[in-house]
């Protein structure tokens, strides 16, 4: 039995190798093939293609200036799919480049099995979205409980599996107390992010250290290379300060979320990470002005973050775009550091949230979906 995936993300990499472990523990004969990012790889082998430096890009600025590119790699995803013929193709998060290609499979053939895991986040942009994907895709794989409700009322067969997040966190779990003058720091996981966001970040680490100079800063970095563009702007703090202040580590994002007092964290994944290591924390975002004039005309929430999103309310503060100033953020990150009520309440409301998210074992759970969806031959997978 024949698998091909598509990811094209450093998480979608994360949860997709996850998901390829688990379908080889329940079925070892199965051949993963495809294209996603070095996790995928390793469990697939070296015929699985590593893409994701490339394809991994955010807004449309950026996705206009690699037209070509994907283009390319789309013809030659299809071809692949087409010449593989696979008994099913998995396809994770990535939407821009997902739904098309699930559209030109389609009407390749109408017998293809079609899986969508970390399901398209079309409850925020256009909901009306949902029915034209039931005439795509034969089954979606949830990660948040309520995206399974809005696919089914739309006709879409969806299933809610949990979050992945969760296993991967629960083992990078560690004994350690929180330092009271430690600020943890977590701009992003994609180069344009760090280039907008990591220097309000240090201009906010600035301010705060006016009022408490024996604070300390630690950076999330998720590459060398992101800790190499972030390097001038501590050497240059540190000048100033005459001391280390701001270190830069890379790779150990749920360790600094363990130790820190409070943090500024990118708008993304990492703000449910921060959650759920109930790190008290302020959200900032920043992209191109013409990516976030796009977002804006097409987005349909009321938060960006998705702890309020799930919460339905601002547990965390956000600061987008032109809001994304050091003096307010500053505001907001000393009442988080000094105020121990309004750290009670939102830690409580952490793991409230994390609460909805399931328990360990999503992977397996959407594993075992995946293979009963491509046993049956003209059934759909409704429910867990």
């Amino acid at each position: 039995m024949t698998i091909y995936f598509v990811a094209g993300e450093v998480s979608a990499d994360n949860h997709g190798a996850a998901l390829m472990r688990s379908l080889r523990e329940l079925d070892p004969g199965l051949k993963l093939i495809g294209r996603g990012g070095p996790q995928m790889q390793h469990v697939a082998g070296k015929q699985f293609k590593n893409w994701i430096d490339d394809a991994a890009v955010l807004g449309l600025w950026e996705v206009v200036r690699k037209y070509g590119y994907f283009r390319e790699q789309f013809r030659e995803t299809l071809k692949e799919i087409l010449d593989s013929k696979p008994d099913a193709v998995v396809l994770i998060d990535y939407p821009g480049f997902n739904l098309r290609l699930a559209r030109a499979l389609r009407r390749k053939s109408q017998r293809q099995k079609i899986i969508y895991y970390i399901s398209p986040q079309v409850w925020a942009w256009n909901r009306g979205r949902a029915k034209g994907m039931a005439r795509l895709i034969d089954l979606v794989l949830c990660i948040f409980p309520f995206e399974a409700d809005l696919y089914n009322q739309s006709g879409l067969h969806a299933a809610f599996v949990g979050h992945p997040m969760i296993e991967r966190l629960q083992a990078r779990r560690i004994k350690a107390e929180r330092d009271s003058n430690l600020i943890g720091l977590f701009p992003g996981s994609r180069m344009r992010e760090v280039r907008k966001i990591f220097p309000v970040m240090v201009e906010t680490a600035h301010l705060l250290l006016q009022t408490k100079p024996s604070l300390h800063f630690e950076v999330a970095a998720a590459s060398d290379e992101l800790a190499h563009v972030m390097s001038p702007a501590t050497a240059a703090f540190e000048q100033l300060q005459r001391r280390q202040v701001i270190q830069i580590i890379v790779g150990e994002t749920a360790e600094i979320m363990q130790r820190a007092w409070a943090g500024m964290v990118a708008s993304g994944s990492a703000t449910l990470e921060a959650a759920y290591f109930r790190m008290p924390f302020v959200l900032i975002y920043k992209v191109a002005w013409p990516t976030y004039l796009a977002a804006r005309a097409v987005v349909n929430v009321n938060y960006l973050g998705m702890p309020n999103l799930l919460a339905e309310k601002e547990v965390v503060a956000e600061f987008i775009q032109r809001e994304a100033k050091s003096d307010a953020i500053s505001r907001a990150m000393r009442r988080l550091m000094e105020d121990t009520s309004a750290r009670k309440q939102m830690i409580s409301e952490f793991d409230a949230i994390t609460g909805k998210l399931g328990g360990s074992g999503a992977s397996e759970t959407a594993a075992r979906a995946i293979l009963k969806q491509i046993g049956e031959k003209g059934g759909r997978l409704v429910t867990r």
